[in-house]
Protein backbone atom coordinates (compact mmCIF):
# COMPACT_ATOMS: atom_id res chain seq x y z
CA UNK A 1 0.00 0.00 0.00
CA UNK A 2 2.83 2.37 0.86
CA UNK A 3 4.53 1.76 -2.46
CA UNK A 4 1.26 2.35 -4.28
CA UNK A 5 0.63 5.60 -2.40
CA UNK A 6 4.18 6.86 -2.97
CA UNK A 7 4.24 6.26 -6.70
CA UNK A 8 0.66 7.17 -7.62
CA UNK A 9 1.24 10.96 -7.44
CA UNK A 10 4.24 10.60 -9.77
CA UNK A 11 2.27 8.45 -12.19
CA UNK A 12 -0.61 10.90 -12.05
CA UNK A 13 1.73 13.82 -12.72
CA UNK A 14 3.27 12.07 -15.73
CA UNK A 15 -0.19 11.31 -17.14
CA UNK A 16 -1.23 14.92 -16.61
CA UNK A 17 1.89 16.26 -18.35
CA UNK A 18 1.48 13.78 -21.21
CA UNK A 19 -2.17 14.70 -21.64
CA UNK A 20 -1.40 18.41 -21.42
CA UNK A 21 1.37 18.19 -24.01
CA UNK A 22 -0.67 15.95 -26.31
CA UNK A 23 -3.32 18.67 -26.56
CA UNK A 24 -0.65 20.80 -28.24
CA UNK A 25 1.38 18.09 -29.97
CA UNK A 26 -1.56 16.44 -31.75
CA UNK A 27 -2.80 19.52 -33.66
CA UNK A 28 0.80 20.63 -34.22
CA UNK A 29 1.59 17.26 -35.80
CA UNK A 30 -1.27 17.72 -38.25
CA UNK A 31 0.04 21.15 -39.25
CA UNK A 32 3.57 19.81 -39.70
CA UNK A 33 2.19 16.89 -41.71
CA UNK A 34 0.31 19.24 -44.03
CA UNK A 35 3.41 21.39 -44.50
CA UNK A 36 5.74 18.40 -44.91
CA UNK A 37 3.64 16.50 -47.45
CA UNK A 38 4.05 18.89 -50.41
CA UNK A 39 7.69 19.53 -49.44
CA UNK A 40 8.47 15.80 -49.46
CA UNK A 41 6.94 15.45 -52.90
CA UNK A 42 8.52 18.62 -54.27
CA UNK A 43 12.03 17.76 -53.04
CA UNK A 44 11.76 14.24 -54.48
CA UNK A 45 10.71 15.71 -57.82
CA UNK A 46 13.55 18.26 -57.79
CA UNK A 47 16.05 15.52 -56.85
CA UNK A 48 15.17 13.35 -59.82
CA UNK A 49 13.91 10.59 -57.51
CA UNK A 50 10.54 8.77 -57.39
CA UNK A 51 7.82 10.76 -55.59
CA UNK A 52 7.32 7.84 -53.24
CA UNK A 53 10.94 8.32 -52.07
CA UNK A 54 9.95 11.71 -50.64
CA UNK A 55 7.08 10.15 -48.67
CA UNK A 56 9.36 7.38 -47.35
CA UNK A 57 11.94 9.94 -46.23
CA UNK A 58 9.31 12.00 -44.43
CA UNK A 59 7.93 8.95 -42.63
CA UNK A 60 11.41 7.82 -41.54
CA UNK A 61 12.33 11.36 -40.47
CA UNK A 62 9.22 11.56 -38.33
CA UNK A 63 8.99 8.11 -36.76
CA UNK A 64 12.58 6.82 -36.68
CA UNK A 65 14.70 9.96 -36.26
CA UNK A 66 12.41 11.71 -33.77
CA UNK A 67 12.25 8.55 -31.64
CA UNK A 68 16.05 8.39 -31.33
CA UNK A 69 16.71 12.15 -31.25
CA UNK A 70 17.03 14.14 -28.05
CA UNK A 71 15.49 17.25 -29.62
CA UNK A 72 11.90 17.92 -28.64
CA UNK A 73 10.91 20.21 -31.51
CA UNK A 74 13.15 19.34 -34.45
CA UNK A 75 11.47 17.70 -37.44
CA UNK A 76 13.53 15.73 -39.95
CA UNK A 77 12.87 14.87 -43.56
CA UNK A 78 14.18 15.39 -47.10
CA UNK A 79 16.08 18.69 -47.29
CA UNK A 80 15.95 21.20 -50.13
CA UNK A 81 19.63 21.96 -49.52
CA UNK A 82 20.56 18.45 -50.66
CA UNK A 83 18.59 18.43 -53.93
CA UNK A 84 21.53 19.54 -56.09
CA UNK A 85 23.84 16.94 -54.52
CA UNK A 86 21.23 14.17 -54.85
CA UNK A 87 20.37 15.04 -58.45
CA UNK A 88 24.04 15.05 -59.47
CA UNK A 89 24.84 11.89 -57.48
CA UNK A 90 22.04 9.85 -59.06
CA UNK A 91 23.18 10.90 -62.53
CA UNK A 92 26.87 10.31 -61.72
CA UNK A 93 26.38 6.86 -60.18
CA UNK A 94 24.07 5.85 -63.00
CA UNK A 95 21.60 3.95 -60.85
CA UNK A 96 19.16 4.91 -58.11
CA UNK A 97 19.85 1.62 -56.33
CA UNK A 98 23.57 2.43 -56.18
CA UNK A 99 22.72 5.89 -54.87
CA UNK A 100 20.64 4.30 -52.09
CA UNK A 101 23.76 2.42 -50.99
CA UNK A 102 25.58 5.77 -50.70
CA UNK A 103 22.71 7.06 -48.53
CA UNK A 104 23.06 4.05 -46.21
CA UNK A 105 26.84 4.52 -45.95
CA UNK A 106 26.33 8.22 -45.23
CA UNK A 107 24.09 7.25 -42.33
CA UNK A 108 26.77 4.89 -41.02
CA UNK A 109 29.35 7.70 -41.17
CA UNK A 110 26.99 10.01 -39.26
CA UNK A 111 26.66 7.43 -36.50
CA UNK A 112 30.47 7.33 -36.26
CA UNK A 113 30.57 11.16 -36.10
CA UNK A 114 28.10 11.09 -33.24
CA UNK A 115 30.07 8.42 -31.36
CA UNK A 116 33.32 10.43 -31.62
CA UNK A 117 31.37 13.50 -30.36
CA UNK A 118 31.74 15.60 -33.50
CA UNK A 119 28.41 17.27 -32.76
CA UNK A 120 30.06 19.89 -30.57
CA UNK A 121 31.14 21.74 -33.71
CA UNK A 122 27.67 23.25 -33.78
CA UNK A 123 28.45 25.19 -30.60
CA UNK A 124 31.03 27.29 -32.44
CA UNK A 125 28.60 28.96 -34.84
CA UNK A 126 28.01 32.62 -33.78
CA UNK A 127 24.43 33.58 -32.98
CA UNK A 128 24.56 36.40 -35.56
CA UNK A 129 25.22 33.83 -38.31
CA UNK A 130 22.45 31.54 -37.05
CA UNK A 131 20.01 34.47 -36.96
CA UNK A 132 21.10 35.44 -40.48
CA UNK A 133 20.54 31.89 -41.69
CA UNK A 134 17.03 31.88 -40.20
CA UNK A 135 16.18 35.25 -41.74
CA UNK A 136 17.44 34.09 -45.15
CA UNK A 137 15.39 30.90 -44.92
CA UNK A 138 12.37 33.03 -44.08
CA UNK A 139 12.91 35.17 -47.20
CA UNK A 140 13.45 32.06 -49.34
CA UNK A 141 10.20 30.63 -47.98
CA UNK A 142 8.33 33.79 -48.93
CA UNK A 143 9.84 33.95 -52.42
CA UNK A 144 9.30 30.25 -53.11
CA UNK A 145 5.69 30.24 -51.93
CA UNK A 146 4.49 33.42 -53.67
CA UNK A 147 3.73 31.59 -56.96
CA UNK A 148 1.55 29.07 -55.10
CA UNK A 149 -0.06 31.86 -53.09
CA UNK A 150 -0.98 33.79 -56.24
CA UNK A 151 -1.94 30.78 -58.31
CA UNK A 152 0.85 31.28 -60.85
CA UNK A 153 2.26 28.29 -62.74
CA UNK A 154 5.56 27.76 -60.91
CA UNK A 155 7.01 25.57 -63.68
CA UNK A 156 6.47 28.43 -66.13
CA UNK A 157 8.28 30.85 -63.84
CA UNK A 158 11.24 28.53 -63.26
CA UNK A 159 11.66 27.87 -66.97
CA UNK A 160 11.46 31.52 -68.05
CA UNK A 161 13.42 33.02 -65.18
CA UNK A 162 16.36 30.82 -66.13
CA UNK A 163 16.29 32.46 -69.57
CA UNK A 164 16.53 35.91 -68.03
CA UNK A 165 13.31 37.40 -69.51
CA UNK A 166 12.35 39.09 -66.26
CA UNK A 167 10.09 41.80 -67.71
CA UNK A 168 8.10 39.37 -69.84
CA UNK A 169 7.90 36.88 -66.96
CA UNK A 170 6.42 39.51 -64.62
CA UNK A 171 3.82 40.57 -67.18
CA UNK A 172 2.91 36.99 -67.96
CA UNK A 173 2.76 36.09 -64.26
CA UNK A 174 0.32 38.96 -63.64
CA UNK A 175 -1.91 37.61 -66.42
CA UNK A 176 -1.73 34.12 -64.89
CA UNK A 177 -2.87 35.20 -61.40
CA UNK A 178 -5.67 32.99 -60.18
CA UNK A 179 -8.32 34.93 -58.18
CA UNK A 180 -9.40 31.78 -56.35
CA UNK A 181 -5.86 31.06 -55.12
CA UNK A 182 -5.39 34.70 -54.13
CA UNK A 183 -8.64 34.74 -52.14
CA UNK A 184 -7.70 31.50 -50.37
CA UNK A 185 -4.26 32.92 -49.54
CA UNK A 186 -5.61 36.25 -48.22
CA UNK A 187 -8.27 34.60 -46.06
CA UNK A 188 -5.74 32.04 -44.80
CA UNK A 189 -3.24 34.72 -43.78
CA UNK A 190 -6.00 36.68 -42.04
CA UNK A 191 -6.98 33.57 -40.06
CA UNK A 192 -3.35 32.85 -39.14
CA UNK A 193 -2.92 36.41 -37.84
CA UNK A 194 -6.20 37.10 -36.06
CA UNK A 195 -7.53 33.66 -35.01
CA UNK A 196 -4.93 33.13 -32.20
CA UNK A 197 -6.06 36.46 -30.67
CA UNK A 198 -9.57 35.10 -30.09
CA UNK A 199 -8.99 33.40 -26.76
CA UNK A 200 -12.33 31.57 -26.63
CA UNK A 201 -11.75 29.68 -29.89
CA UNK A 202 -7.95 29.71 -30.14
CA UNK A 203 -7.81 26.11 -28.86
CA UNK A 204 -8.44 25.10 -32.48
CA UNK A 205 -5.09 25.68 -34.24
CA UNK A 206 -5.25 28.32 -36.94
CA UNK A 207 -3.25 26.32 -39.54
CA UNK A 208 -5.69 23.41 -39.25
CA UNK A 209 -8.58 25.81 -39.78
CA UNK A 210 -6.75 27.22 -42.82
CA UNK A 211 -6.52 23.76 -44.41
CA UNK A 212 -10.24 23.13 -43.82
CA UNK A 213 -11.02 26.52 -45.33
CA UNK A 214 -8.83 25.71 -48.33
CA UNK A 215 -10.70 22.48 -49.07
CA UNK A 216 -14.10 24.19 -48.73
CA UNK A 217 -13.08 27.12 -50.93
CA UNK A 218 -11.70 24.74 -53.55
CA UNK A 219 -15.06 22.99 -53.75
CA UNK A 220 -16.90 26.32 -53.97
CA UNK A 221 -14.72 27.54 -56.85
CA UNK A 222 -14.88 24.19 -58.65
CA UNK A 223 -17.82 25.17 -60.87
CA UNK A 224 -16.54 28.67 -61.66
CA UNK A 225 -14.11 29.91 -64.33
CA UNK A 226 -11.54 30.34 -61.55
CA UNK A 227 -11.40 26.68 -60.51
CA UNK A 228 -7.95 25.61 -59.34
CA UNK A 229 -5.92 23.53 -61.77
CA UNK A 230 -4.49 20.12 -60.77
CA UNK A 231 -0.95 21.56 -60.50
CA UNK A 232 -2.27 24.01 -57.88
CA UNK A 233 -3.33 21.14 -55.61
CA UNK A 234 -1.42 18.67 -53.46
CA UNK A 235 -0.67 15.55 -55.49
CA UNK A 236 0.35 12.21 -54.00
CA UNK A 237 0.38 8.86 -55.81
CA UNK A 238 -2.67 6.63 -55.29
CA UNK A 239 -2.15 2.90 -54.67
CA UNK A 240 -4.77 0.17 -54.74
CA UNK A 241 -3.59 -2.78 -52.70
CA UNK A 242 -0.63 -4.13 -50.76
CA UNK A 243 1.13 -5.52 -53.83
CA UNK A 244 1.13 -2.14 -55.55
CA UNK A 245 2.27 -0.49 -52.33
CA UNK A 246 5.13 -2.93 -51.69
CA UNK A 247 6.37 -2.59 -55.28
CA UNK A 248 7.10 1.09 -54.60
CA UNK A 249 10.01 0.22 -52.28
CA UNK A 250 13.53 0.03 -53.75
CA UNK A 251 16.50 -1.82 -52.23
CA UNK A 252 20.13 -0.62 -52.39
CA UNK A 253 22.60 -2.31 -54.71
CA UNK A 254 25.13 -3.76 -52.24
CA UNK A 255 27.33 -5.06 -55.05
CA UNK A 256 28.67 -1.51 -55.49
CA UNK A 257 30.12 -1.40 -51.95
CA UNK A 258 33.69 -1.35 -53.32
CA UNK A 259 32.97 1.47 -55.77
CA UNK A 260 35.11 4.48 -54.84
CA UNK A 261 32.57 6.92 -56.28
CA UNK A 262 29.89 5.54 -53.95
CA UNK A 263 32.06 6.30 -50.93
CA UNK A 264 32.81 9.82 -52.19
CA UNK A 265 29.07 10.51 -52.53
CA UNK A 266 28.47 8.97 -49.09
CA UNK A 267 31.10 11.18 -47.44
CA UNK A 268 29.71 14.26 -49.20
CA UNK A 269 26.16 13.52 -48.06
CA UNK A 270 27.31 12.72 -44.51
CA UNK A 271 29.26 15.98 -44.13
CA UNK A 272 26.66 18.26 -45.73
CA UNK A 273 23.70 16.60 -44.00
CA UNK A 274 25.47 16.72 -40.62
CA UNK A 275 26.31 20.42 -40.97
CA UNK A 276 22.76 21.27 -42.04
CA UNK A 277 21.40 19.27 -39.12
CA UNK A 278 23.66 20.98 -36.58
CA UNK A 279 22.73 24.40 -37.94
CA UNK A 280 19.05 23.51 -37.87
CA UNK A 281 19.23 22.13 -34.32
CA UNK A 282 20.98 25.31 -33.16
CA UNK A 283 18.30 27.41 -34.86
CA UNK A 284 15.42 25.36 -33.44
CA UNK A 285 16.81 25.67 -29.92
CA UNK A 286 16.84 29.45 -30.38
CA UNK A 287 13.15 29.61 -31.28
CA UNK A 288 12.09 27.05 -28.65
CA UNK A 289 9.88 28.96 -26.18
CA UNK A 290 11.24 26.78 -23.35
CA UNK A 291 14.87 27.28 -24.55
CA UNK A 292 15.82 23.60 -24.26
CA UNK A 293 19.26 22.52 -25.45
CA UNK A 294 19.36 19.52 -27.79
CA UNK A 295 22.22 16.98 -27.48
CA UNK A 296 24.04 17.38 -30.79
CA UNK A 297 26.01 14.11 -30.69
CA UNK A 298 22.83 12.14 -30.08
CA UNK A 299 21.23 14.04 -32.96
CA UNK A 300 23.99 12.93 -35.33
CA UNK A 301 23.42 9.33 -34.28
CA UNK A 302 19.66 9.75 -34.81
CA UNK A 303 20.23 11.21 -38.26
CA UNK A 304 22.59 8.34 -39.07
CA UNK A 305 20.02 5.75 -38.06
CA UNK A 306 17.43 7.62 -40.11
CA UNK A 307 19.57 7.77 -43.25
CA UNK A 308 20.45 4.09 -43.01
CA UNK A 309 16.73 3.26 -42.70
CA UNK A 310 15.75 5.64 -45.50
CA UNK A 311 18.41 4.22 -47.82
CA UNK A 312 17.28 0.67 -47.07
CA UNK A 313 13.64 1.49 -47.91
CA UNK A 314 14.36 3.50 -51.07
CA UNK A 315 14.20 7.00 -49.59
CA UNK A 316 16.30 10.16 -49.94
CA UNK A 317 18.95 11.46 -47.53
CA UNK A 318 17.39 13.41 -44.69
CA UNK A 319 18.37 16.13 -42.25
CA UNK A 320 16.79 18.14 -39.49
CA UNK A 321 14.78 20.71 -41.44
CA UNK A 322 14.24 24.24 -40.14
CA UNK A 323 11.07 24.87 -42.21
CA UNK A 324 9.11 21.98 -40.73
CA UNK A 325 10.65 22.57 -37.32
CA UNK A 326 9.60 26.24 -37.40
CA UNK A 327 6.09 25.22 -38.41
CA UNK A 328 6.09 22.80 -35.46
CA UNK A 329 7.09 25.55 -33.03
CA UNK A 330 4.60 28.07 -34.44
CA UNK A 331 1.80 25.48 -34.31
CA UNK A 332 2.41 25.00 -30.57
CA UNK A 333 4.31 21.71 -30.50
CA UNK A 334 5.75 20.87 -27.10
CA UNK A 335 7.52 17.50 -27.37
CA UNK A 336 8.88 15.07 -29.95
CA UNK A 337 5.45 13.42 -30.06
CA UNK A 338 4.39 15.97 -32.69
CA UNK A 339 7.28 14.96 -34.99
CA UNK A 340 6.58 11.24 -34.50
CA UNK A 341 2.87 11.69 -35.14
CA UNK A 342 3.51 13.74 -38.28
CA UNK A 343 5.41 10.74 -39.68
CA UNK A 344 2.48 8.49 -38.85
CA UNK A 345 0.06 10.86 -40.61
CA UNK A 346 2.27 10.86 -43.72
CA UNK A 347 2.14 7.07 -43.87
CA UNK A 348 -1.57 6.75 -43.08
CA UNK A 349 -2.57 9.48 -45.52
CA UNK A 350 -0.67 7.80 -48.31
CA UNK A 351 -2.36 4.47 -47.55
CA UNK A 352 -5.95 5.48 -46.79
CA UNK A 353 -6.90 9.04 -47.81
CA UNK A 354 -4.83 10.04 -50.85
CA UNK A 355 -7.96 11.41 -52.55
CA UNK A 356 -8.80 13.71 -49.63
CA UNK A 357 -5.23 14.97 -49.33
CA UNK A 358 -5.21 15.75 -53.05
CA UNK A 359 -8.12 18.16 -52.43
CA UNK A 360 -5.93 20.51 -50.34
CA UNK A 361 -4.91 23.59 -52.39
CA UNK A 362 -1.26 24.61 -52.34
CA UNK A 363 -2.40 28.20 -51.74
CA UNK A 364 -3.43 27.55 -48.12
CA UNK A 365 -0.20 25.66 -47.45
CA UNK A 366 1.68 28.58 -49.01
CA UNK A 367 -0.10 30.95 -46.62
CA UNK A 368 1.12 28.90 -43.64
CA UNK A 369 4.68 29.04 -44.95
CA UNK A 370 4.44 32.76 -45.77
CA UNK A 371 3.53 33.54 -42.16
CA UNK A 372 6.25 31.19 -40.92
CA UNK A 373 8.74 32.90 -43.22
CA UNK A 374 7.79 36.35 -41.97
CA UNK A 375 8.24 35.28 -38.37
CA UNK A 376 11.76 34.12 -39.24
CA UNK A 377 12.69 37.32 -41.08
CA UNK A 378 10.58 39.92 -39.29
CA UNK A 379 11.65 43.57 -39.54
CA UNK A 380 12.13 43.79 -35.76
CA UNK A 381 14.90 41.18 -36.03
CA UNK A 382 16.90 43.39 -38.40
CA UNK A 383 16.43 46.35 -36.03
CA UNK A 384 17.50 44.25 -33.05
CA UNK A 385 20.66 43.05 -34.78
CA UNK A 386 21.49 46.60 -35.90
CA UNK A 387 21.27 47.90 -32.33
CA UNK A 388 23.67 45.16 -31.17
CA UNK A 389 26.50 46.81 -33.13
CA UNK A 390 28.25 46.45 -36.46
CA UNK A 391 30.24 43.39 -35.37
CA UNK A 392 26.88 41.58 -34.98
CA UNK A 393 24.83 43.24 -37.72
CA UNK A 394 27.33 42.93 -40.59
CA UNK A 395 27.85 39.12 -40.27
CA UNK A 396 24.07 38.76 -39.83
CA UNK A 397 23.21 40.81 -42.91
CA UNK A 398 25.96 39.33 -45.10
CA UNK A 399 24.83 35.83 -44.12
CA UNK A 400 21.30 36.68 -45.26
CA UNK A 401 22.52 38.01 -48.61
CA UNK A 402 25.01 35.17 -49.13
CA UNK A 403 22.43 32.45 -48.45
CA UNK A 404 20.02 34.12 -50.89
CA UNK A 405 22.67 34.42 -53.62
CA UNK A 406 24.35 31.02 -53.12
CA UNK A 407 22.99 28.28 -50.88
CA UNK A 408 22.63 27.50 -47.19
CA UNK A 409 26.09 26.09 -46.50
CA UNK A 410 28.02 28.59 -48.64
CA UNK A 411 26.10 31.48 -47.11
CA UNK A 412 26.80 30.30 -43.58
CA UNK A 413 30.48 29.78 -44.47
CA UNK A 414 30.71 33.37 -45.70
CA UNK A 415 29.02 34.60 -42.54
CA UNK A 416 31.44 32.56 -40.43
CA UNK A 417 34.46 34.05 -42.21
CA UNK A 418 33.13 37.55 -41.59
CA UNK A 419 32.52 36.73 -37.92
CA UNK A 420 36.10 35.45 -37.62
CA UNK A 421 37.31 38.71 -39.17
CA UNK A 422 35.45 40.76 -36.56
CA UNK A 423 36.78 38.45 -33.84
CA UNK A 424 40.35 39.04 -34.99
CA UNK A 425 39.67 42.76 -35.31
CA UNK A 426 38.28 42.95 -31.79
CA UNK A 427 41.17 40.94 -30.33
CA UNK A 428 43.73 43.13 -32.08
CA UNK A 429 42.10 46.35 -30.91
CA UNK A 430 41.35 45.36 -27.34
CA UNK A 431 44.21 43.26 -26.02
CA UNK A 432 45.04 45.71 -23.23
CA UNK A 433 44.61 49.26 -22.03
CA UNK A 434 47.20 51.74 -20.81
CA UNK A 435 47.56 55.23 -19.37
CA UNK A 436 50.43 57.72 -19.35
CA UNK A 437 51.44 59.58 -16.22
CA UNK A 438 53.92 62.49 -16.37
CA UNK A 439 56.18 63.18 -13.40
CA UNK A 440 58.57 66.08 -13.97
CA UNK A 441 60.65 65.45 -17.08
CA UNK A 442 59.96 61.73 -17.06
CA UNK A 443 56.95 59.87 -18.42
CA UNK A 444 55.49 56.87 -16.67
CA UNK A 445 53.45 54.52 -18.88
CA UNK A 446 51.49 51.56 -17.55
CA UNK A 447 50.33 48.81 -19.92
CA UNK A 448 47.78 46.59 -18.25
CA UNK A 449 47.21 43.28 -20.01
CA UNK A 450 43.73 41.79 -20.27
CA UNK A 451 42.55 38.49 -18.80
CA UNK A 452 43.25 36.46 -21.95
CA UNK A 453 46.12 37.51 -24.23
CA UNK A 454 46.35 35.28 -27.29
CA UNK A 455 48.73 35.25 -30.24
CA UNK A 456 46.15 37.39 -32.06
CA UNK A 457 47.13 40.27 -29.78
CA UNK A 458 50.82 40.06 -30.66
CA UNK A 459 50.71 42.47 -33.62
CA UNK A 460 48.82 45.18 -31.72
CA UNK A 461 51.13 44.92 -28.70
CA UNK A 462 54.20 45.17 -30.93
CA UNK A 463 52.83 48.36 -32.53
CA UNK A 464 52.28 50.01 -29.14
CA UNK A 465 55.69 48.98 -27.83
CA UNK A 466 57.53 50.35 -30.87
CA UNK A 467 55.77 53.72 -30.50
CA UNK A 468 56.80 54.26 -26.87
CA UNK A 469 58.89 57.47 -26.70
CA UNK A 470 62.45 57.52 -25.39
CA UNK A 471 63.29 58.20 -21.74
CA UNK A 472 60.06 56.55 -20.53
CA UNK A 473 59.41 54.34 -17.56
CA UNK A 474 57.21 51.45 -18.74
CA UNK A 475 55.27 49.14 -16.45
CA UNK A 476 53.76 46.05 -18.10
CA UNK A 477 51.16 44.72 -15.69
CA UNK A 478 49.95 41.13 -16.00
CA UNK A 479 48.17 40.95 -12.64
CA UNK A 480 44.76 40.48 -14.30
CA UNK A 481 45.95 37.92 -16.84
CA UNK A 482 45.07 34.24 -16.56
CA UNK A 483 46.83 33.34 -19.79
CA UNK A 484 49.45 35.01 -21.96
CA UNK A 485 50.49 33.30 -25.17
CA UNK A 486 54.21 32.40 -25.42
CA UNK A 487 54.58 34.52 -28.59
CA UNK A 488 53.34 37.58 -26.71
CA UNK A 489 55.66 36.81 -23.80
CA UNK A 490 58.59 36.56 -26.17
CA UNK A 491 57.67 39.95 -27.65
CA UNK A 492 57.49 41.51 -24.18
CA UNK A 493 60.84 40.10 -23.05
CA UNK A 494 62.56 41.03 -26.29
CA UNK A 495 61.30 44.59 -25.83
CA UNK A 496 62.54 44.66 -22.22
CA UNK A 497 65.95 43.40 -23.25
CA UNK A 498 66.46 46.03 -25.98
CA UNK A 499 64.64 48.94 -24.32
CA UNK A 500 67.77 50.28 -22.57
CA UNK A 501 69.17 51.41 -25.95
CA UNK A 502 66.36 54.03 -26.05
CA UNK A 503 66.66 54.96 -22.41
CA UNK A 504 63.47 53.08 -21.60
CA UNK A 505 63.21 51.34 -18.25
CA UNK A 506 60.84 48.35 -18.30
CA UNK A 507 59.27 46.85 -15.19
CA UNK A 508 57.22 43.67 -15.36
CA UNK A 509 54.47 43.12 -12.80
CA UNK A 510 53.03 39.64 -12.10
CA UNK A 511 54.26 38.14 -15.33
CA UNK A 512 57.25 36.02 -14.35
CA UNK A 513 55.42 34.75 -11.29
CA UNK A 514 52.46 33.51 -13.32
CA UNK A 515 54.12 31.83 -16.24
CA UNK A 516 56.96 29.37 -16.75
CA UNK A 517 57.55 30.30 -20.38
CA UNK A 518 58.77 33.87 -19.63
CA UNK A 519 61.51 32.52 -17.37
CA UNK A 520 62.71 30.18 -20.11
CA UNK A 521 62.55 32.95 -22.69
CA UNK A 522 64.45 35.37 -20.43
CA UNK A 523 67.18 32.78 -19.84
CA UNK A 524 67.57 32.21 -23.59
CA UNK A 525 67.91 35.96 -24.14
CA UNK A 526 70.58 36.19 -21.40
CA UNK A 527 72.52 33.29 -22.96
CA UNK A 528 72.41 34.97 -26.36
CA UNK A 529 73.63 38.23 -24.82
CA UNK A 530 76.59 36.45 -23.22
CA UNK A 531 77.61 35.04 -26.59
Amino acid sequence: MQNGNSTSPQVGLKKYILKKNLKRDLPASIVVFLVALPLCLGIALASGAPLFAGIVTGVVGGIVVASVSGSQLSVSGPAAGLTVIVLGAIAHLGSYQVFLLAVMLAGLLQIVLGIVRAGTIGNYFPSSVIEGMLAAIGLILILKQLPHALGVDKDFLDENLSNGHMYQVVLQAIKMLNPAAMIITILSIAILIFWPKLKKVSAVPAPLLVVILGVVMTLLFQQTPYALRPEQMVSIPVVSGWTEFSNLFTMPDFSAITNKEVWIVAITIAVVASLETLLSIEAVDKIDPVKRVSPTNRELIAQGVGNMTSGMLGGLPLTSVIVRSSANVNAGGKTKASAILHGCWLLLSFLFIPGLINMVPLACLAAILLVTGYKLTRISLFKHMYHKGWDQFVPFFITVVAVLLTDLLKGVAIGMLLSVFYLLRTNMRNPFFYKIQEEGNKKNLRIKLSEEVSFLNKAAIQVVLTKIPQETNVIIDGSNSRYIHPDVLETIFNFKHNAYTKGIIVTLVDIKEHYIVPKITDKIIQDIHKI
